[in-house]
């Protein structure tokens, strides 16, 4: 009989999880011997940049990837980093050291008590196996939890199972394959294109799992032939629709009031691929204007069950497209010509607006580019200056949380390696996940990391001002060179100090990753 080791890598070999994350413990060795030839182990020096290089990666790739993780320091380590990655319903597989069986009920060092409990209820599926015969089924349980939920799934394995000898009954579990299907009934694929078709003033809603799916060009053209007005969801990580497109409005705001009032006039919203909705400001209202009724299609069957309003149908939005797109006609005028982008405004002294730097990357970086953006305090200047038309060009923290930015970068241009990878970052969220710096230096990515410098918590004194309140401590950061940091990473960096010497720096295409540092003026995020 095969060992539990040799067992599960030859499962993964056939899931085609070869590529993973980790920064090995002592728990985790015993796992990592022994990798066949085709496996290739990404190391990062710190957990939460490993969680955030793997969220990038595999929301770049459309799979499930595999992250090693150490004990209950290590996944603690990561679980900041595991929000973004829950919330954008990213595939991750995450195998944790464990200490070896004997040594856990007695709490020895390094052992991880009740190690399923720890990351609940953020993983969608969490588990440590009974007994040693048991890993290579409940490996593949985590692979398939992690891929039919979409959302990370959390095993915790002690090390002395892996040299153990795998029984005869887990033998078939490199031979299964499970898959989902989930296309609307004849029914109710009939009610809701009546709706949708009987609507006099529709209006559409597109989530990040639009972008996800793959639907960007489908949700493009149900737009088109519904010809009303398309909004993104509240709280966007990814984007689903040409963000100049002449039907697009913009992302709706993330509080309750002003969702109602951008949707007011309409008797119809059709939101696929999103929650209903991911609010933050506490903006208190009715959650949609008289006389207008909201229908859900997603996947996710939590989101539709904790939906606060509204009709929801649990079903693939690409199935509810094709059937719409049957039986909805041409709209009478044509969609028109998709706008331009405004002249920036500039900022006096030496540093250069926001939008001046976006304006910059458009004009400069090619059209396919994949932004991996967390400068949350330059989103108004972001969406007023971009023009993004392609898929997978916009990546996002989805829960808030800061560290997906660099990292999610990596992992994006590791995916992607024939794509142009920009990472924009705030000095803010750059702290969190700077060790991804290494793995990017390590791996020669040509990866480009723009840094806004502008010495504050933008975003928390926009908040602050929501809030009424103008004096807490610790919203100033000053004092910081990311371009020394950077370059004692491994990373050639360089301060760029206007608008002409951006574009000249941005029209380079090194064969590595590189750090520009951009101070900035503080703007607001709406």
């Amino acid at each position: 009989m095969p060992s539990v080791r040799r067992l599960s890598h030859e499962f993964l070999e056939r899931q085609g999880l070869t590529t993973f994350f980790g920064n090995p413990g002592s728990n985790e060795l015993p796992f990592l011997a022994d990798l066949p030839d085709g496996f290739r182990y990404v190391l990062g020096l710190h957990e939460g940049a490993v969680l955030g290089m793997a969220d990038g990666y595999a929301q770049a790739t459309g799979r499930p990837v595999l992250v090693n993780l150490h004990a209950a320091s290590g996944s603690g380590n990561a679980m900041g980093a595991l929000t973004n990655a829950v919330a954008s319903r990213t595939p991750l597989v995450i195998v944790a050291g464990q200490q070896v069986r004997s040594a856990v009920g007695p709490e020895a060092n390094l052992a991880n008590v009740d190690a399923p409990a720890l990351m609940k209820p953020l993983v969608g599926w969490a588990a440590e196996p009974s007994c040693a015969q048991d890993v290579p089924r409940a490996l593949a349980q985590a692979v398939f939890e992690a891929r039919l939920q979409r959302r990370p799934a959390y095993l915790s394995v002690p090390y002395d199972d892996w040299d153990a000898e795998a029984g005869a009954n887990s033998l078939p579990v490199l031979d299964r394959r499970v898959q989902r299907a989930s296309a609307p009934a004849a029914e109710q694929g009939r009610l809701l294109a009546e709706q949708v078709a009987s609507a006099r003033r529709p209006a559409l809603v597109l989530g990040g799992d639009i972008d996800t799916a793959g639907l960007f060009d489908d949700a493009v053209r149900l737009a088109e032939r519904l010809g009303g007005p398309v909004w993104a969801a509240p709280s966007l990580f990814r984007l689903p629709f040409p963000n100049r497109h002449p039907l697009f409005r913009g992302v709706l705001p993330a509080g309750i009031a002003p969702v109602s009032r951008a949707l007011e006039g309409h008797d119809l919203v059709l939101v696929l691929g999103a929650p209903v909705f991911r609010y933050h400001e506490h903006l208190p209202g009715p959650y949609l204007p008289e006389g207008t009724r909201l229908i859900q299609v997603t996947d996710d069957a939590s989101a539709a069950a904790r939906a606060p309003m509204g009709e929801a149908l649990v079903a693939d939005p690409g199935a509810v497209i094709d059937l719409l797109m049957k039986v909805l006609d041409s709209p009478s005028t044509p969609v028109g010509a998709y706008r331009t982008a405004p002249e920036p405004p500039t900022a006096e002294g030496p540093r250069l607006h926001p939008e001046e730097v976006f304006a910059a990357l458009r004009d400069e970086m090619p059209e396919d580019t994949a932004y991996v953006v967390e400068s949350t305090s330059t989103n108004a200047a972001w969406w007023r200056q971009m023009d993004l038309r392609r898929p997978g060009s916009y990546y996002f923290p989805a829960a808030g949380g800061l560290g997906f930015g660099l990292p999610g970068a990596v992992g994006v241009a590791m995916a992607q390696p024939d794509r142009p990878v920009v990472g924009v970052i705030g000095d803010g969220s750059a702290n969190y996940g700077i060790t991804a710096l290494w793995t990017a230096a390590q791996h020669r990515l040509p990866v480009t990391f723009v840094l806004l410098r502008n010495g504050t918590y933008g975003a928390l004194r926009w908040f602050g001002g929501l809030l009424g309140v103008s004096d807490a401590p610790g919203l100033d950061i000053p004092g910081l060179d990311f371009t020394r940091i950077a370059e004692g990473y491994g990373v050639p960096a360089r301060h760029v100090t206007g608008a002409g010497e951006l574009r000249a720096a941005l029209a380079e295409r090194p064969d590595h990753p590189r750090l520009l540092q951009v101070d900035t003026e503080l703007t607001t995020p709406s």
